[in-house]
């Protein structure tokens, strides 16, 4: 490696994503026996990797918003011992299929917008996210569906840790995607194309709020899991509703339709609450009901559930009076917008 190229510095960042409809339908086997389906939209938060080429032959991983560091000396293979494991794991597998040549050593640093576990996706996202930045260096020809299918094997077959497959093909493509999900791990990913004015509207209505709880969403996901293969009849029949949700939510949203999405997603999180304990909890609820009094039509818990991340949707301008009637729960609305553009990497 010559000196040019020690100042290279490799980046990429990968957009977080609001699940709207059909979420836990991503999930085996639910999508290998009945196919899933999901709506989903990324936001203006954001999962950040950037390799640095260093002059020693150490590797240095460190996840900036979480204030840890891991280092090295340099070897092909990093022990997956519950320590920025998503890095070690990328890392892993990349070098195992690449190699990664003639480097003396790299740090390896991340920084996501949003809480590990707070419902928008963050894991798998900074999955593609560190893989954006391999690849990046190292000029891998790998395309969208490529690039989340890896990231989708690194996490879950590589690293064993149990999830659906939407947020690794949002953060992947970007924009508004209608997802449907079938058998042998097949994904078909439809953009779809929404008017200008029909996102303003939305972003202006529908309130991100978080509750400041992160949650462990691989254990609710394992119930759910479980609840499916062992053919329990309501948790299975609400997975067919929420199938069904994502039918509804995208035909409202590509015709214009918006103030039925309160109504869509109040279906919805009525029938999240039967697909497996934990998803909802009584400060959910509380938190849901209180929005609801003060003008939110609908809502629904962002990814697996018990935590994180919750939307509203506010007609008119009943926004400003919803979250001033969350306040005393201590959590806090973000601002954001949709974005279009999935996973992008540059090189400084």
């Amino acid at each position: 490696m010559g000196p040019e190229e020690l100042k290279m510095i490799y980046r990429s960042k990968a957009p977080l994503r609001i699940g709207l409809a059909g979420g836990g339908t991503d999930v085996s086997p639910y999508s290998d026996l009945y196919g899933g389906a999901i709506l989903n939209a990324t936001v203006s938060l954001y999962a950040n990797a950037t390799i640095e080429p260093l002059e020693e032959r150490n590797i240095i991983l460190e996840a900036i918003d979480r204030n840890e560091t891991e280092q090295y000396e340099w070897n092909s293979n990093l022990p997956v011992n519950g320590k920025l494991d998503l890095l070690k794991g990328v890392y892993n597998r990349v070098q195992k299929d690449y190699g990664i040549p003639d480097l003396k050593g790299f740090r390896l640093s991340t920084y996501v917008d949003a809480p590990a576990g707070s419902g928008l996706g963050t894991s798998s996202t900074l999955v593609v996210a560190i893989i954006g930045a391999f690849a990046e260096m190292l000029r891998l020809p790998l395309g969208e569906y490529d690039m989340a299918h890896y990231a989708y094997e690194i996490e879950r077959r590589d690293l064993q840790l149990a999830g659906g497959k939407q947020d690794q093909y949002a953060a992947t493509f970007g924009g508004v995607n209608f997802m449907e999900f079938y058998a042998d791990e097949k994904v078909i990913v439809n953009p779809l194309r929404i008017r200008q004015q029909y996102l303003f509207e939305l972003e202006n209505n529908l309130l991100l709020y978080y509750t400041s709880t992160s949650r462990e969403s691989a254990d609710i996901i394992k119930k759910q899991s479980k609840n499916v293969s062992e053919k329990k009849d309501r948790p299975i029949e609400a997975m067919h509703q929420l199938k069904q949700q994502a039918q509804m939510m995208k035909e409202a949203l590509l015709k214009g339709k918006l103030n039925e999405m309160g109504e869509i997603l109040d279906f919805g999180f009525r029938q999240k609450r039967e697909m497996a304990d934990g998803i909802s909890n009584t400060l959910m609820d509380e938190i849901y009901d209180t929005a609801k009094k003060s003008g939110a039509t609908g809502g629904k818990i962002s990814g697996a559930g018990g935590g994180g991340f919750m939307i509203f949707y506010c007609p008119g301008n009943s926004k400003y009076k919803v979250i001033k009637s969350l306040e005393k729960f201590g959590g806090r609305h973000r601002r954001y917008k949709f974005v279009e553009h999935g996973l992008t990497t540059w090189t400084i």
